[in-house]
């Protein structure tokens, strides 16, 4: 049985993260900023699954989440925003007060995360930790499309490849996920997959991320995704 600790986990691809690591025999550490409002994932709360407040974008909050962990197995950096009305995060009109958000909660929580957890992943097996990015972020990939949420993955995955430099001498492997078009409150009713095929993925993907391959940016569906 692995530890695993979900940020965002209180809907969309966390939530069903959730679900699939416990139904596998796993335990869960579920993260949300509100959890007296996580109905669903409230309902899953037991032996196997303990939900926690945490803010993510909050060093105090975060800080107070470690004295808690003693040991990580797995850390998934799900939780995330898309920024600004995409009107509002273009090149000729930009929300700069909702960009700094947007880095703040994309970019910098997950390694606010991950240097605060880095104590527990030292105490896990095998540790491996993971951000859910998207393929926005590519810098390959030339959309000139929601600035504001780009720029932000797109940092966090260099973020990423520069720290996994530095765990893989604690023998912590650090990977970077598209977890693909899903059907969430984010990707919308008519995106390509279900959060249940997404996190289906997700999770063998995390299965073949090692200190062999740390530093990875993959897709769900197992497939290596450009820079």
């Amino acid at each position: 049985m692995a530890n695993i600790l979900i940020t965002g986990a209180n809907r969309g691809i966390g939530l069903e993260l959730t679900k699939q690591y416990v139904q596998a025999g796993h335990h869960v550490d579920a993260c949300c900023r509100n959890p007296s409002g996580a109905d669903d994932l409230n309902a899953l709360a037991g032996d196997n699954v303990a939900v926690h407040g945490l803010i993510p974008t909050d060093a105090a909050s975060v800080a107070a989440l470690a004295t808690s962990i003693s040991s990580v197995d797995i850390l998934i950096n799900n939780a995330g925003a898309a920024g600004p009305a995409p009107e509002q995060q273009s090149g000729l009109s930009m929300d700069f007060d909702g960009w700094l958000e947007t880095f703040n909660v994309n970019t910098l929580a997950p390694l606010r995360v991950v240097q605060a957890l880095h104590p527990a992943l030292k105490e896990g097996t095998d540790a491996k930790a993971i951000t859910i990015t998207s393929q926005m972020g590519a810098l390959d990939l030339n959309w000139p499309v929601m600035y504001a949420y780009c720029s932000s993955k797109a940092a966090v995955n260099k973020v990423m490849r520069m720290l996994s430099v530095e765990l893989v001498k604690d023998n912590i492997a650090v990977g970077l996920i598209h977890p693909g078009h899903v059907q969430t409150d984010m990707g919308g009713p008519n995106a390509e997959i279900t959060a249940q095929e997404s996190a289906s993925g997700i999770i063998s993907v995390i299965d073949g991320i090692s200190t062999d391959n740390t530093g990875c940016f993959m897709k769900w569906n197992g497939e290596t995704h450009n820079w």
